[in-house]
């Protein structure tokens, strides 16, 4: 395996719920439509579709970038749990291994875990390594363990009404890259004139306009949808160009509309 420093696609399909026969048909349509990006996780029941998926489709699979996120439960035992995702996928490796969630409570602490998900990286069980839902501080205490540079990403919620300017520019600073996950704020974006403005003006739909802002602010987004249709809309966001004044008025949509914040996830700032 090459383990040169890989780009990560700016469009890529969220893989949440797309379980079973309806699930891998969604991921089929989505290779067809052209997505080699794909994003699962220990706890989604999908890992298993996606290595289907990717055999099935006769690609090479280095034209396919992977994530996988490794749950809370399996943090003492982070190598061994990313071996039995391999072996669900049928893969030799993935090319993004995260930290799906800091540990409740902060127990264990980020220095007990991080540094193994950093040994199966240089074990060659995967491309790059990255955490998700990690907060300011977490950021700085993965960082301080195994050392600027490792981690490639960290994958939060960001839409419009979501835009976590702090929390994204903290980790532009220390150069890692931003992956926005709910990047259409659960379909909430019709409900803005603002955003159906913009979508008239560019011949677009509210959702691309969202998409294409959040690739303008430097993020990678993981839309899912299992609608073949609403997948090659979505990836057509890739084209939409907006000018300053729509970046001006998407700035002031941020009102802080958070979808995903459960009980024993860390405290924002």
């Amino acid at each position: 395996m090459d383990m040169q420093v890989q780009v990560i696609p700016p469009i890529g399909l969220g893989t949440f719920d797309l379980q079973g026969r309806a699930g891998l048909e969604a991921m089929n349509s989505a290779i067809g439509a052209g997505y080699r990006h794909f994003d699962t996780a220990q706890s989604y029941g999908t890992e298993e579709n996606v290595g289907k998926a990717i055999r099935r489709s006769g690609i090479d699979r280095r034209e396919f970038f992977i994530t996988t996120k490794i749950t809370a439960a399996n943090l003492g035992r982070i190598e061994r749990s990313l071996d039995e995702s391999l072996q669900v996928m049928g893969l030799d490796y993935v090319d993004m291994a995260l930290i799906h969630w800091p540990a409740p409570d902060n127990d264990p602490p980020v220095c007990n875990y991080i540094g193994d998900l950093a040994r199966a990286q240089d074990r060659r069980k995967t491309r790059m390594i990255g955490v998700s839902n990690f907060t300011r501080r977490l950021v700085d205490e993965a960082i301080y363990e195994i050392g600027g540079g490792r981690l490639a990403t960290n994958q939060f919620e960001r839409h419009v009404f979501l835009q976590n300017r702090k929390l994204a520019r903290h980790c532009r600073d220390a150069d890692i890259l931003v992956t926005a996950y709910m990047p259409l704020a659960r379909g909430g974006l019709d409900e803005s004139s603002d955003m159906k403005r913009i979508a008239r003006k560019h011949g677009a739909t509210p959702e691309q306009i969202g998409l294409a802002w959040l690739m303008e602010m430097g993020s990678v987004v993981i839309p899912k949808s299992a609608n073949p249709d609403r997948q090659v809309v979505n990836l057509a966001a890739r084209d939409v160009r907006l000018d300053e004044r729509d970046m001006a008025v998407i700035a002031g949509l941020d009102c802080g509309r958070r979808y995903i914040d459960p009980e024993w996830g860390p405290t924002w700032d």
